[in-house]
């Protein structure tokens, strides 16, 4: 029960006057600040920039075997940034592609041949009357961007916090053959920072689905602990070896990238899956390209080199990330919103904070915080169509103000989220 329920209406219209008080003492002071999206912070960019200088000499554009980088082929990628991928992903060089910068354009472009060319020998998804897909909510904007690029109808699905609500999931995809797909971010979820039980690993690999029913398994934030200890990072069941287990090999598609370890505009994406899942995603793209940017593939592999050169350098991105993660959680602890109905959560790891107010306040909250100078991700936004059913999920995204700013902006938000808790208290009294 929030505190503001308990208090008069008086008092409450009394309240309601001090904090618009402040509030138009914080506009005055014309703050700028921007928390919008999960972009890396300019120290984190910084991190490496050692990389540009490994590739400049002659001598220096031979990858392993003596392929020279700067010409065409290798389609799949050179065997370096191949096995450096694979560690990423977990999975064996063999089964790997390895891409431009944005494993979003890969999920596009999977979908889009899905779209055209249907899965391994099935009808394409344009030819049937009707493609579905399975959203986790709260979830990633820019998955449910691609649904809605396509026409494909999107069932929002509660996320819970072991994974999306697998009883609704399987009773779904049992008696509807035209759900084609899900999208899953794993490990520290976005927003919620949440990640998937083995349990819910496993009945997403065996349940009973149609035969071209694809997981797209977007492991974006697989290395991107806050916490150095392992005991204090999540771990994730591999989806490639439940599916194996299950014998559903081919209903995976795993992507992941370079974006947020390296420089986001210029690294490497990754797409793993069956061997005949990457036979076939070959034969398509060879159509499209002759290959892709072999010269930066070159220099993450020597600049970050495995599994253990990946770890090194997310320890450096956790120093700097973990301080604006733990201010964003002071000032939601101390800011007494707990008392008004208001809940987050407190990840270990990935690069948001979901934080959700009573019914009918997240629009309110994030259109107070433009007007006192603070950009927020749109309400809604976390749900298909942007379209909240309940008004009240906001996504926090900390990493790229300086923590200066950060911490201004966060006194900002929780005093914009105590004013909408009020009106949406006083308003349910009319």
């Amino acid at each position: 029960m929030s505190k503001y329920s308990s208090m008069s209406t008086y008092m409450l219209k009394s309240e309601l006057e001090r904090l618009n008080m402040e509030f138009e003492t914080v506009k005055s002071q014309s703050y700028a600040l921007n928390m919008a999206r999960g972009k890396p912070s300019g120290q984190q960019l910084d991190l490496s920039m050692p990389m540009l200088d490994i590739v400049n000499s002659k001598s220096d554009f031979y990858s392993e075997g003596g392929i020279d980088c700067r010409n065409y082929g290798e389609l799949s990628g050179i065997p370096e940034a191949k096995t450096l991928m694979a560690d990423l992903v977990d999975d064996d060089p063999d089964n790997v592609i390895v891409y431009g910068s944005s494993s979003l354009a890969i999920m596009y472009d999977t979908v889009a041949r899905l779209w055209i060319f249907g899965a391994r020998g099935y009808t394409p998804w344009s030819q049937l009357p009707s493609v579905k897909w399975i959203c986790p909510v709260p979830g990633y904007d820019r998955h449910f961007g691609i649904c809605d690029t396509f026409g494909i109808e999107m069932i929002p699905v509660p996320l819970r916090e072991d994974g999306p609500d697998m009883d609704v999931i399987e009773e779904l995809c049992a008696n509807d053959d035209s759900i084609k797909g899900i999208w899953c971010v794993p490990k520290y979820s976005n927003p919620t920072g949440i990640t998937y039980s083995d349990e819910v690993v496993d009945r997403l690999a065996g349940m009973k689905a149609a035969g071209d029913f694809r997981i797209f398994w977007d492991n974006a934030y697989a290395v991107h602990h806050l916490y150095d200890n392992p005991e204090d990072q999540d771990q994730l069941k591999g989806i490639a070896d439940a599916c194996i287990a299950a014998g559903n090999p081919d209903r995976y598609y795993k992507f992941a990238s370079t974006s947020k370890i390296t420089f986001s505009g210029a690294g490497l994406a990754v797409y793993a899956s069956s061997p005949a899942n990457v036979s076939e995603m070959l034969k398509r793209i060879s159509a499209r390209t002759i290959g892709y940017d072999k010269l930066n593939q070159l220099r993450h592999a020597r600049f970050l080199v495995n599994g253990e050169g990946i770890a090194e350098i997310m320890k450096d991105h956790a120093a700097i990330l973990r301080p604006r993660f733990e201010a964003v959680q002071k000032a939601l602890n101390k800011g007494g919103l707990a008392d008004c109905g208001c809940t987050w959560t407190n990840p270990r790891g990935g690069y948001f904070v979901s934080f959700d107010g009573p019914k009918g306040t997240a629009k309110r909250i994030v259109s107070l915080c433009k007007e006192a100078g603070v950009i927020l991700t749109k309400a809604g936004a976390t749900w298909p169509h942007g379209e909240d059913p309940n008004d009240s999920n906001i996504r926090i995204a900390p990493s790229f103000p300086p923590l200066g700013e950060l911490k201004a902006a966060m006194k900002i938000f929780v005093l914009c989220a105590h004013i909408a808790c009020v009106e949406v208290e006083l308003a349910g009294r009319e």
